[in-house]
């Protein structure tokens, strides 16, 4: 395993926006009747996290900072 566990930025990013894709995107299937623009609005806000994720990367931000 690498020494940072995903304490880095580019981790900590994606995981925040990942989390707010599944918040908005179960609020909209929990509604009745379901929103589904919300819900496909969360599933893109998942993609861009995993974009997020591998630009931050890319940029050096998911490396140790020791």
């Amino acid at each position: 395993m690498a020494d940072n566990h995903g304490n880095t930025p580019a981790a900590w990013t994606a995981v925040l926006i990942g989390l707010l894709g599944f918040v908005v995107g179960g609020v909209g299937v929990s509604l009745s009747p379901i929103n589904y623009v919300l819900f496909w609005v969360g599933a893109g806000l998942l993609v861009a996290a995993a974009v997020a994720f591998f630009v931050m990367a890319k940029m050096g931000l998911h490396e140790s900072g020791h």
